[in-house]
């Protein structure tokens, strides 16, 4: 298991001025015991960065992933530290280049790097950084799409589809404001509202439309605060890269028949005349429109008409799978169908006119040991659908059911996960998927598989720049935190004293709201004050790295020992252990470190097989 430790931002956070009420918090996060293990993000040292509660530590399988590690066997027991970028002028043990990062960071939009790790197994917790959106073929790590331009066109193309079925064409005066939504957004298909929630399903922050409500108002609809998620029909979860734009769509689309003087509101949709309009219907629409626009291929022909203004080239991606491959195997499994997954693929790897590649120019696929398109995931890891072979001279699929073996630089269709570990020859901990949706890759993968899982997390460098350059706000409600237990620390059961605590909770939500609106009009992606959201709950449960983006791979060893630091739970936060003054901890080992001497040459066990990790 791994967990990790937030490190300093990259770049770039957007600061907010939009008011918005509701979403209190009434605690304070504790950096100390909150923050989670991370790798070094390019240019932090990895020592004691990445470590496991409870003893328990991951490994990066040598075997085939989605943009993974290669067969055999995972090397454990080596010391956590980080390794120097192969180009780089800092040689130093454990160190890594901060270059890539900064420049990356000064592109502009979401192109930042980092990364963090994470456990895998029961109650794991992650913690990292970086921003990079991740690509059209799920399970695909190497596409990076720039953001917002690449949602700013789903959103005109959502916008001209709705006009073509009947919405009034008034709506297309609305543009995609990147600062609105975030992901892990509930919608309830009842009454209009987008909600941001915590994993029990308690409200955190409710808005209709661009209208954000506040505590008598979310009351009338949710008297409880709180929504039973379970009930699928009616909150629909918005968690993926392709619902920002959705997210965005169902506020304007409620702001706009809101405030239209033609239609009458009501709780549950708008009434025009004899004709009633749900919120449900209008849900139903916008699902409809975002099928179309992805199986119909607009948004794919306009992305291929223009691929140096929607997708990120970066020259690293061919060197750091040129080295995935020397050790180990390497797939691709995308829903794209092969002529989009062949266009966009040449494009990445095509640097014949720059010089900035630092591996020969070869074919795309002789990148990777398999290659799988049209997997349909999250079907692909269930029961899947046929395999096929694809004829990569005109891109049809050939008749009839695949059934021989791997062969090099073949092109693949359907199959299942199964057929995936088959093919390559391996089981399930063998292999590292790496995806940027929750559901569809990460959860899917690890729950019916037991596949080691990374998730992509684009808005990593925002989230850890507004946690760093914001420390005094939450060192803040961490002061009001103690403050409060400091006011009944002398009170028992007996008391008949009461503490007026009104004001500091005015002051607890006050900085809390004004925490949110640092990191965007909906606040951050994985917390409202000191509570975490629905998205960062199952991140922690279900993925066992997360970064920005895959490329942070090319800055570690691959037989990187992945540790996440120990998270306190409640009782045990109650009890102070002795610490070390900050100039004993640099230099002091751990005794059985300190008996055996250098950490390099830790001794290997005398049968000379690898130590168990711990894990089930």
């Amino acid at each position: 298991m791994i967990r990790r430790r937030a490190l300093p931002a990259a770049s770039g956070a957007a600061g907010q001025t939009a008011a918005r009420g509701g979403g209190g918090s009434t605690g304070s996060p504790s950096p100390a015991r909150g923050a989670r293990g991370a790798l070094p993000v390019c240019g932090e040292r990895a020592g004691g960065g990445v470590r496991a509660p409870g003893g328990a530590r991951g490994w990066l399988p040598r075997s085939g992933v989605t943009v993974p590690f290669g067969g055999g066997c995972p090397v454990r027991g080596s010391p956590a530290r980080g390794a120097p970028a192969p180009c780089s002028p800092r040689r130093g043990r454990g160190a890594v280049p901060r270059g890539p990062v900064k420049a990356a960071a000064a592109g502009g939009g979401r192109r930042r790097w980092r990364w963090a790790a994470r456990a895998s197994g029961a109650r794991r917790r992650p913690g990292a950084r970086g921003t990079a959106t991740p690509g059209p073929c799920g399970g695909t790590a190497s596409t990076v799409y720039k953001s917002p331009d690449y949602e700013e066109l789903a959103f005109a193309l959502l916008l001209e589809h709705l006009v073509a079925i009947g919405y009034p064409p008034e709506i297309l005066a609305y543009k995609y404001d990147p600062t609105f939504p975030t992901r892990g957004l509930v919608f309830d298909a009842l009454y209009g509202n987008l909600l941001k929630v915590d994993s029990h399903g308690n409200l955190l922050v409710c808005a209709h439309g661009f209208r954000f409500l506040k505590g008598a108002e979310i009351l009338h609809y949710y008297p409880n605060k709180f929504i039973q998620r379970d009930d699928m029909k009616r909150f629909h979860i918005l968690n993926t890269l392709f619902n920002l734009t959705e997210a965005h769509l169902y506020a304007c689309l409620v702001d706009f028949f809101t405030n239209c003087s033609r239609y009458v509101n009501c709780d549950t949709g708008y009434k025009h005349g004899n004709l009633f309009m749900s919120f449900r219907s209008m849900f139903q629409d916008v699902r409809e429109a975002m099928d179309h626009v992805h199986l119909s291929g607009c948004l794919k022909e306009k992305t291929l008409e223009n691929l140096e203004k929607y997708v990120v080239k970066d020259p690293r991606v061919p060197l750091l799978l040129s080295r995935m491959k020397e050790v180990g195997k390497v797939f691709l499994a995308t829903n794209s169908d092969y002529t989009y997954t062949d266009a966009i693929m040449s494009y990445l790897f095509d640097f014949s006119n720059e010089d900035k590649a630092d591996v020969p120019r070869r074919p795309w696929r002789s990148y990777f040991d398999l290659i799988v398109v049209d997997t349909r995931k999250p079907l692909f890891f269930a029961e899947g659908t046929v395999l096929r072979q694809v004829d990569t001279d005109t891109g049809k699929l050939r008749i009839g059911t695949y059934t021989g073996p791997l062969q090099h630089c073949a092109v693949y269709s359907g199959g299942s996960s199964d057929v995936v570990c088959d093919l390559l020859g391996v089981k399930g901990k063998d292999i590292l998927y790496m995806g940027d949706h929750i559901f569809g890759d990460i959860l899917k993968s690890k729950k019916r598989q037991g596949w080691r899982t990374f998730l992509v997390v684009p808005e990593l460098a925002r989230e850890l720049q507004v946690w760093t350059e914001k420390s005094e706000l939450f060192e803040e409600l961490r002061s009001l935190d103690l403050f409060l237990a400091e006011l009944y620390q002398h009170l028992d059961s007996g008391s008949s004293e009461r503490p007026d605590i009104s004001s500091i909770k005015r002051r607890i939500q006050k900085v809390t709201h004004e925490m949110d609106m640092c990191y965007g009009k909906m606040g951050s992606l994985f917390r409202c004050g000191s509570r975490q959201t629905l998205f960062a709950n199952q991140l922690m449960r279900y993925a066992d790295l997360y970064a920005a983006s895959f490329i942070n791979f090319l800055y570690y060893p691959f037989s990187y020992l992945f540790r996440a630091p120990p998270v306190l739970m409640a009782h045990e936060s109650t009890v102070e252990h002795s610490r070390r003054d900050s100039g004993d901890v640099a230099t002091a080992l751990p005794p059985w470190l300190a008996q055996h001497g250098d950490p390099h040459q830790v001794p290997q066990d005398s049968s000379g097989e690898e130590e168990d990790d711990g894990e089930a």
